[in-house]
């Protein structure tokens, strides 16, 4: 379910909350009332999520050797997909019971964006696209990702390592 969805059912869920209480709010203006569901909505939202960081475990990705977990993350209000960064690479992991792995190396990285909604970024939350040369996925997006400038840019900076690690150049295409 995205974002917005969840939204629109969260904020349903409190206005009918409100009409079953019997609390009278006719003598706020209807702007206001408005403003007022989507504050608690947002709040819901950000406490469940934070709920879910409790109750969710890491992942504890199997790396070995010199590889280092640089950053772990999941998608706002998921538990069921994890992202880990590491030294070498970007693994995403889906599935609850079954389970499914997607490894992103590095060094084979093209292009790192980053996009927000403006209900995102009241969240502080965005989708970070990575374009590589894998013709299996030639772009992967890391979904909801908690402060999404900050991740883009530790992925830039293991990128950036990464390749001069394994002395990789990039040539811009003409």
């Amino acid at each position: 379910m995205t974002l917005e969805q969840n939204r629109a059912r969260v904020t349903g869920a409190v206005w009918q909350a409100v009409a079953q209480s019997g609390v009278d709010l006719s003598a706020i203006p209807r702007e206001e009332q408005d403003r007022l569901v989507a504050a608690i909505t947002d709040g819901m939202l950000a406490t469940v999520n934070q709920m879910l960081d409790e109750v969710v475990p890491p992942v504890s990705p199997d790396v070995s050797g010199e590889e280092r977990i640089l950053w772990e993350g999941r998608p706002f209000l998921s538990i069921s997909e994890r992202y880990v960064l590491t030294t070498e690479r970007i693994r995403i992991f889906r599935g609850l019971i079954g389970r499914d792995l997607e490894d992103l190396e590095l060094v084979r990285l093209q292009d790192i964006d980053f996009s927000q909604n403006a209900g995102e970024r009241l969240l502080g939350i965005g989708d970070i696209h990575l374009r590589g040369a894998d013709v299996s996925a030639p772009v992967v997006t890391l979904r909801n990702v908690h402060q999404p400038e900050e991740v883009r840019e530790l992925i830039r900076r293991a990128w950036l390592d990464a390749r001069k690690r394994y002395g990789v150049s990039f040539r811009e295409e003409m």
